[in-house]
C-alpha cells in the first residue's frame, strides 16, 4: 500500500461540532483554547460539545493519540510492501549478485536516515512541546514556505497521479494473467495464451468512476486494512514461487553483474539504461516518506514523537529490507538474467495459487486506487469551492461538479495507462520523481533550517553532497525509464498488441 487516511479526528469533525444549536453556547476559538470543551468523537456526527478530562486529550486539542513504536513501524511495513516488490526479481537481474543487493541496502540506509531527518521535523521549535505538523506539505510550509510548498505540491499531486497510471497497469496486467494461467494451464504451455491488456485498463477505468463518486471513500478505514492484507498476501505469495522454483528448478542463468551485453541485451547503452531504470525501481519500492508525517502524527508522547519514530523507522526499514533481499534475491535465482518485470507474470503453476495472488492485486489497487488520489480530489474540490462557491452545491442529489471532474481525471489516467502501459518504466518514472525531491531534498532543506545549521561547515556540506548524490541518481533513473517508455512505443499499438 502506498498511503493510507490515519486520522481519526479531523478538521471537518471540529467544524461540524461547533456548527450544530447545541454548540452554541461556545464559539469555535473558545472550543480551541479550552482543553475541557472539545467535540467529543462519538457526538462529532451531531455537533455537541461535551466536557471531557484534560487527560483525554493532546497539547493540540485533539484526542490522545496511542500509537507506538510497533503500531508506527506496522504502518510504515505496509505503506511500503506494495506493486514495488513484484519488480525486484528484474531489478536485480539488470544489477547482478554484487550490485543489486548492495544497492538495495544503499536506497535503506538512505531512507532510513532522511527519515529521521524527517521525524525531526514534525514539530517546530521544540521537539517534545512544539507546534505539531499534520502533514508532510504543513511541515514544509512551516519550515521553507514560499515557492518550496509549490514545488512540494506538484511533486506530490504528479506522484499521486503518476501512481494512478501505475496501479492502473499493474491491476489490468494481474486482471490479464488470470486467464493467461488457466489458459496454459488448460491448454498446455505451448498453446497462444497472450493477451490484450488494453480492455483490462478500460474496465478497470470504469470501475473507479464508479467508486471515485463515493462520498468520503478514503475514510473507510477497513479499506486500508483489506488493502494490506492482500499486498502482504501476493508478495508473500511471490517469494513462496520463487523459493520453491529456485529449489526444485528449473532456474535461470544468473551472473555477478546481471544482464550480459550481447547475451541478454543488444549493447552497452541498453545496458547502461537499464541499469539506471532497475535504480528507480528501487526507489519506487521504498517510497514512504510521503505519510511519514502522518503516521507520526498518531504516536503518544512521552517520550518524543521522533525518538518514537526513529526506533519505528529501523524496525520498519529493516524488515521491508529482508523482505525485499528475499523477494528480489529468489525472483533473480529463479528466473535468472531474463527475469520478468512482473515476478507473478513469471510463474504459471499451480495456477489456483497464482490466479489467487494475481486476484490479491487486483483487489488491492481497486482499493488503492482510492485511497491514493483522495487527497488530489479533495484538493482541487477545495480550490474549486473557495472560487467558486456553487460548486459545493448539487442539483438534485448529484454534485455535477464531482462528477464531471472525477470521471475526466479518472479518463484521463486510463488513457495514459492504455498509452504507456510498460511497467517497468513506470515504475522507474515513479520511483525518480518521489526519490529525490520527497525522500531526500525536502527532509534535508528542513533539518538545515531547523537546526540552523551555517553554510559551507561541515554537516552542511555532508547533507548537500548527499542531497545532490540523489539528485543524479534521480535524474539517471528518470531519464532511463523516459527511453524505456520511448523504445516500448516503437512496437506497442494500443488494443492490438498482446503480450
Amino acid at each position: 500500500m502506498r498511503a493510507a487516511s490515519l486520522q481519526t479526528w479531523n478538521t471537518e469533525d471540529q467544524e461540524a461540532a461547533v456548527a450544530s444549536p447545541e454548540a452554541a453556547v461556545a464559539s469555535p476559538e473558545a472550543a480551541a483554547a479550552s482543553p475541557l470543551l472539545r467535540p467529543h468523537r462519538s457526538h462529532a456526527l451531531r455537533g455537541i460539545l461535551v466536557p471531557s478530562s484534560p487527560q483525554h486529550f493532546d497539547d493540540d486539542g485533539r484526542e490522545k493519540r496511542t500509537g507506538t513504536v510497533w503500531t508506527a513501524a506496522a504502518h510504515i511495513i505496509t505503506a511500503v510492501i506494495g506493486s514495488g516488490v513484484l519488480s525486484l526479481a528484474w531489478a536485480m537481474a539488470q544489477l547482478g549478485w554484487v550490485a543489486g543487493p548492495v544497492i538495495l541496502l544503499l536506497f535503506a540506509a538512505i531512507t532510513y536516515y532522511t527519515c529521521c531527518l524527517l521525524s525531526d521535523c514534525y514539530r517546530v521549535g521544540d521537539p517534545a512541546t512544539g507546534k505539531r505538523n499534520y502533514t508532510y506539505t504543513e511541515a514544509v510550509e512551516s519550515y521553507l514556505g514560499g515557492g518550496y510548498v509549490f514545488f512540494c505540491g506538484v511533486c506530490q499531486y504528479a506522484n499521486m497521479f503518476g501512481t494512478g497510471i501505475g496501479y492502473t497497469i499493474t491491476a489490468s496486467a494481474s486482471a490479464a494473467s488470470i486467464l493467461k494461467s488457466n489458459c496454459f494451464h488448460w491448454h498446455g504451455h505451448e498453446a497462444d495464451c497472450s493477451q490484450n491488456t488494453s480492455a483490462y485498463i478500460v474496465a478497470f477505468g470504469v470501475v473507479q468512476v464508479i467508486f471515485s463518486q463515493l462520498p468520503n471513500f478514503h475514510e473507510l478505514w477497513w479499506l486500508s486494512v483489506i488493502a494490506a492484507v492482500m499486498s502482504f498476501s501476493y508478495a508473500t505469495i511471490a517469494v513462496g514461487l520463487a523459493l520453491g522454483q529456485t529449489i526444485s528448478g528449473p532456474t535461470g542463468k544468473t551472473t555477478l553483474y546481471g544482464t550480459q551485453v550481447g547475451v541478454d541485451v543488444a549493447d552497452a547503452t541498453q545496458k547502461t539504461w537499464l541499469t539506471f531504470q532497475a535504480l528507480g525501481n528501487i526507489a519506487f519500492a521504498y517510497s514512504y516518506t510521503i505519510i511519514l508525517i502522518e503516521i507520526q502524527d498518531t504516536l503518544r508522547s512521552p517520550p518524543a514523537e521522533n525518538k518514537t519514530m526513529r526506533q519505528a523507522s529501523i524496525l520498519g526499514v529493516a524488515t521491508t529490507t529482508a523482505f525485499y533481499l528475499m523477494c528480489g534475491c529468489l525472483g533473480y535465482s529463479a528466473f535468472g538474467n531474463s527475469a520478468p518485470g512482473n515476478i507473478l507474470a513469471g510463474f504459471y503453476e499451480p495456477y489456483w495459487l497464482v490466479d489467487f495472488a494475481n486476484v490479491c492485486i487486483v483487489l488491492h489497487l481497486v482499493g488503492g486506487f482510492q485511497v491514493f488520489l483522495q487527497p488530489l480530489f479533495a484538493a482541487v474540490e477545495a480550490g474549486a469551492a473557495d472560487r467558486w462557491p456553487s460548486s459545493r452545491q448539487g442539483h438534485g442529489g448529484v454534485n455535477v461538479f464531482r462528477l464531471v471532474w472525477r470521471t475526466l481525471f479518472v479518463g484521463l489516467i486510463t488513457l495514459g495507462a492504455v498509452l504507456l502501459p510498460f511497467f517497468n518504466s513506470i515504475l522507474g518514472i515513479l520511483g525518480s520523481v518521489a526519490f529525490w525531491p520527497l525522500t531526500v531534498f525536502f527532509p534535508v532543506e528542513m533539518y538545515i533550517r531547523q537546526r540552523e545549521i551555517p553554510r559551507f561547515s561541515g554537516t552542511w556540506l555532508a547533507l548537500q553532497t548527499l542531497s545532490f548524490f540523489c539528485f543524479i541518481i534521480t535524474i539517471a533513473a528518470g531519464a532511463a525509464s523516459v527511453q524505456g517508455v520511448r523504445d516500448s512505443l516503437k512496437t506497442y499499438v494500443p488494443f492490438q498488441t498482446r503480450s
